[in-house]
């Protein structure tokens, strides 16, 4: 198998290290990542500045601009037909509920898949993560699956670890989003020459938790994993909004 390898954490990142090492015993594994830290970068795509490819010592290849650049750069651009799978990860800390809509990690994955093929993003479900070896494998196996039993379309998968040894682990939970309350409002504050600055405020509380979650997974030590679609069409509201437009 070929796969496609990237993140938001950066080149450098020990999680992407773990990843390609493993997947690297599983075939042929090209890396293209971030050259820094792209974490919330969403799936934009860089268009006013040409991008540059380099290569690390490690062999990896980085990237001037965000993940979605990356995964789109190398599967149109660097190799030479698209990847069987594109993994993005291991990321540095948890991505469900309504993270997933600012997430880099998930918007390399969501490019891969836009591109037709399937794509997982992984993440280790700590702020302090250390059980890097225990997402990698997570990840080998869902690429055994694969291999055994291919999917019949591309699939998006968001797959959270618990940031505990692979012996610890519960088992694996097909899950939904779970939902947060919304996010603290900015930050001002000064710099040191006396300007006024401003922070994003801290990601709000958890708000669905319940059975079923990703949240929930994750709390009883079970591996999360949610199939996501990038159709953003509010269904239920069609009718509702064709009415008002008449009104």
């Amino acid at each position: 198998m070929r796969f496609l390898i990237s993140n938001d954490d950066g080149y450098f990142a020990p999680g992407i290290a773990a990843l390609a090492m493993t997947l690297g015993e599983e075939g042929d594994a090209l890396v293209c990542a971030p050259e820094r830290d792209r974490s919330g970068a969403s799936n934009s795509l860089t268009l006013d500045r040409p991008l540059q490819v380099r290569v690390s010592p490690s062999g990896f290849h980085y990237v001037n601009g965000t993940p979605t650049d990356c995964v789109h750069l190398a599967a149109t651009g660097l190799m030479e037909t698209p990847p069987d799978m594109v993994i993005s990860g291991i990321n540095h800390g948890p991505n469900m509920g309504d993270d997933t809509i600012y997430s880099g990690t998930v918007a390399a994955a969501t490019e891969g898949y836009l591109l037709g093929i399937p794509s997982i993003a992984i993440s280790l479900a700590s702020r302090n993560p250390v059980h890097f070896e225990t997402a990698a494998k997570v990840a080998r196996e869902l690429v055994q699956r694969f291999r055994r039993a291919p999917f019949r379309e591309p699939v998006l998968l968001n797959v959270n670890v618990p940031d505990v040894p692979y012996e610890q682990l519960k088992g694996v939970l097909v899950t939904r989003l779970g939902r947060r309350h919304k996010s603290a409002s900015v930050i001002r504050s000064q710099n040191p020459r006396g300007d006024t600055i401003w922070w994003v405020g801290p990601i709000g509380e958890i708000a669905d938790a319940s059975e079923g979650t990703d949240f929930d997974a994750i709390e009883r030590g079970y591996v999360s994993i949610t199939p996501l679609s990038v159709d953003l069409t509010a269904y239920p509201q069609l009718d509702a909004i064709n009415r008002w437009m008449q009104s």
